[in-house]
């Protein structure tokens, strides 16, 4: 009689998860509708139409929310209006999808360059490198862009050229 009540609990919890798991679509099925919500953001972000890109990237992941092409445009949006750490938390959104996506480890690495975490950008650029395994543009343009350096901040130009200021007496 103990062995009928766990059995039917277990039943009934694998009859769930199968459902479930039945129900989802596979990763390369993204939904048409935010594919081309993406394609007409791209177009707005190439007018410089960056609110509009943006507004049309977030409906596109409404639609779709495993769109990782959705999510690398929307961190190329947030980093042409200078959000490192935006573009940094939404690469990590798509590499939580696809760990192995290169242009977006490649787009966080100039992000994190961007912000000024050069160390860890080269741990993104030393990735790039083991999954390429050849050379590739992606590896060749982060590097360059590590090579190149964080750009320089206005109050640390302002602090290097400022003359000392004199002592009080």
């Amino acid at each position: 009689m103990r062995f009928t009540t766990v059995t039917i609990a277990l039943s009934l919890a694998a009859v769930s998860i199968s459902t479930s798991l039945h129900g989802q679509r596979p990763d390369d099925q993204i939904d048409a509708r935010s594919v081309a919500l993406v394609e007409r953001a791209k177009t707005a972000r190439a007018a410089g139409n960056l609110t509009g890109a943006n507004d049309l990237l977030e409906t596109a992941l409404v639609v779709d929310p495993r769109n990782r092409e959705a999510f690398v445009v929307l961190a190329e949006v947030a980093r042409a209006q200078n959000l490192p750490g935006k573009a940094i938390r939404l690469y990590r959104e798509t590499l939580s999808l696809e760990p192995n996506d290169v242009a977006a480890l490649r787009g966080q690495g100039e992000a994190l360059v961007q912000k000024g975490a050069v160390v860890k950008a080269k741990e993104n650029l030393a990735k790039i490198r083991t999954l390429c395994k050849a050379e590739c543009g992606d590896a060749t343009r982060l590097a360059a862009v590590i090579a190149k350096g964080p750009p320089v901040t206005a109050t640390a130009a302002a602090t290097t050229t400022a003359p000392p200021v004199a002592g009080k007496n």
